[in-house]
């Protein structure tokens, strides 16, 4: 049914403490701001483990002593009200939310799971309470309202803020940001709807396209999703979709119907899954856009008694407007830009909002083909930023040939208040001309890297690049607290080093070179496959099949494709030996999506199995390195014995 995400919360004990005592503690964090000095534009917040002494704002007070558990630094709540004015309050008793401008922070007690601008943190140490005093992570909450986080010559922490426009006046620095709010909705996406008392907004995800909530009393949950179409739907294949939908997903429709002459028309059928619960689901077409309303009611017996929330879920509505005070807004885009923080690396950067984003191993893609990626390696000794700029131009003429690429220049550009060299390139796999530009970082042994690239045929995309840059903020305290050598990057591994690869299933083995990167490694199963830059290698293994029937397949495959595709030539057809056995060699050139490659097929069969090599390479990679390492890789392959007991670790490393 497409319910992602179904997190309505489970009845959350009450703590220890009382909530009117944690409440006194909550209002009394609220209530003591102190606001910067005029002469500067930043506020500040300084601290350091195991001293009573803050600086705040360039006033010394007394706090309960900061203290490390698990590695996080635990800090007062309230010492980010006294310096920032940010807005905190207590929710169903041991949820505290931290608000500041655009940034919300959600955080329960004795929990290692904490809500970042809706995007779910794992803790490595839960808030808890000492004498009276909730303690919370520093680094989570400084980051998580949009502070920078650096270290003082003394090692003390120092944390600066720059005051939010949408702060909190000096005189009320306690506000409930939901006073007020009569409407629950998100900008980006443009919808909106009733917000009840007792609403609790729940989990969603990093892009904001899935919105959850559930009532106080836990009596019901509702999901929003919001996605792209390219073309406004009627009500009638809205309905299709809906059933469809509950169909696949196992569920039981009990009521279904269109509203064409809606304010916004669509479609709405209830369902009952397996558990029994009854759900309401309903589907809008609106601006190109596919909106999607999810609600269950946790206590109904009939699928009438749905009709008693008929008010709330009839206020959905596929607009949004940034002029009602009344709505309390879920996004955080702000000029189509959207914050996202990978907590591992310390990193926090600024992508457009239409973006598709794998914050996880920080990788960012356009739908127009640009993108941006980040890693962080472990830097050799006595590395410098002219050595690794140029292991990179390295990598890049040993990965092109010389038509297809141009450096265009090297200068240096300040990141994150570092010094960094970028390498401004140009290639072309066959298809258009991609400006790629690699940011190169060192700070206390680690390589900090940014690669963006984007087509020149699209040239606002191409202009974004200094803006990416000015996004990026790193703390670069981060990976010296949580790692200590790390994996080099794969753009710099020697195109020599290799790794034999053994398979006690299919009796056979390979040397595989290191820098190729695995989308299937296991090599007891088949296929295997690896990919490196312009180029793949697959394996496959098939047992108890016949070696006459596979090349027949595949002769007939290649006579009957190359009358249909005109940029498909089979170059030749060749009975030869590999790995002591007889095969047959097919080499074919051809031009996919503007990309002209050549690629072989290699068909062998040994005791009953019969294997396929693939390989392929662009034209524009073709490299005499890259040919070479691709014929030794090949010619690596050797059959072993049923007995051999050789493991990958065993056969070691060159």
């Amino acid at each position: 049914m497409g319910k992602k995400g179904q997190s309505r919360m489970k009845g959350s004990a009450l703590r220890n403490i009382g909530s009117a005592a944690l409440a006194g503690i909550i209002m009394l964090a609220a209530a003591l701001p102190a606001w910067a000095d005029s002469s500067s534009d930043k506020l500040t917040l300084q601290l350091k483990t195991g001293s009573t002494a803050a600086v705040i704002n360039g006033q010394t007070v007394q706090i309960l002593k900061p203290f490390k558990k698990n590695g996080t630094v635990m800090v007062p709540l309230g010492v980010f009200s006294k310096a920032f004015g940010s807005e905190v309050k207590l929710e169903k008793n041991n949820v505290v939310k931290i608000g500041y401008g655009p940034h919300q922070i959600s955080l329960t007690i004795d929990s290692h799971l904490a809500w970042v601008d809706g995007r779910k943190v794992k803790l490595e140490a839960a808030p808890s309470m000492m004498n009276g005093t909730l303690m919370v992570p520093l680094r989570v909450v400084a980051q998580g309202i949009g502070a920078q986080m650096n270290t003082g010559s003394a090692g003390e922490w120092v944390i600066s803020l720059k005051p939010s426009e949408d702060d909190a006046s000096p005189q009320d620095p306690g506000i409930d940001s939901d006073v007020g709010k009569t409407k629950i909705g998100n900008s980006y996406y443009g919808w909106t709807m009733n917000y009840p008392s007792g609403l609790i907004v729940g989990s969603g995800d990093e892009t904001e396209s899935i919105a959850s909530f559930n009532d106080a009393e836990e009596k019901y949950y509702i999901e929003v999703h919001a996605s792209d179409e390219d073309a406004d739907l009627s009500t009638d294949d809205l309905l299709d979709r809906l059933v469809e939908d509950a169909k696949k997903g196992g569920e039981m429709v009990v009521d279904r119907g269109t509203f064409p002459k809606a304010k916004v028309p669509y479609a709405r059928i209830v369902t009952k899954d397996g558990d029994g619960t009854f759900w309401e689901c309903r589907m809008y077409s609106s601006h190109n856009r596919l909106y999607e309303l999810y609600f269950a009611d946790l206590q109904a017996s009939n699928y009438k008694d749905l009709n008693k929330y008929a008010g709330l879920l009839n206020s959905f509505d596929t607009s949004f407007n940034p002029a009602d005070k009344t709505v309390k807004d879920l996004s955080t885009v702000k000029n189509g830009m959207r914050g996202v923080y990978n907590e591992d690396y310390g990193i926090a950067l600024d992508i457009p909002a239409d973006w598709s984003m794998d914050n996880a191993d920080m990788y960012y893609e356009s739908k127009d083909g640009s993108y941006l990626k980040l890693n962080v390696s472990t830097g050799p000794k006595g590395d410098s930023l002219d050595q690794w700029g140029g292991q990179m131009k390295k990598w890049l003429e040993e990965s092109f040939v010389k038509t297809s690429y141009e450096v265009v220049n090297t200068y240096p550009l300040e990141v994150s208040g570092e010094q960094a060299l970028v390498n401004e390139a140009r290639y072309n796999y066959g298809d258009g001309w991609i400006r790629e530009y690699e940011v190169m970082i060192l700070k206390d042994g680690y390589r900090y890297y940014v690669e963006y690239a984007a087509p020149e045929d699209q040239p606002a995309d191409v202009a974004k690049f200094k803006d990416l840059m000015n996004g990026i903020n790193i703390d670069f305290t981060v990976v010296p607290e949580s790692f200590g050598s790390m994996e080099e990057n794969t753009f710099l591994i020697d195109k020599s080093k290799r790794t034999t690869k053994t398979s006690k299933t299919y009796q056979y083995q390979i040397r595989i070179p290191q820098y190729w990167s695995a989308n299937r490694d296991q090599f007891e199963l088949s296929p295997v496959e690896y990919q490196f830059v312009g180029g793949r290698m697959m394996i496959t293994a098939e047992k108890d099949s016949s070696f006459e029937e596979a090349v027949s397949q595949l002769k007939s495959f290649y006579n009957e494709a190359v009358k249909y595709q005109k940029d498909l030539k089979l170059e030749k057809v060749e009975n030869t030996t590999f790995a002591g056995e007889p095969a047959v060699v097919f080499s074919i050139h051809q031009v996919k999506d503007g990309i002209p490659y050549s690629a072989r097929q290699i068909v062998v069969q040994h005791n009953g199995t019969v294997y396929t090599l693939s390989a392929s390479l662009n034209d524009a990679n073709a490299t005499d390195i890259q040919k070479k390492t691709l014929d030794e890789t090949l010619n690596s392959f050797t059959f072993t014995k049923k007995d051999d007991v050789k493991t990958t670790a065993a056969a070691g490393q060159s």
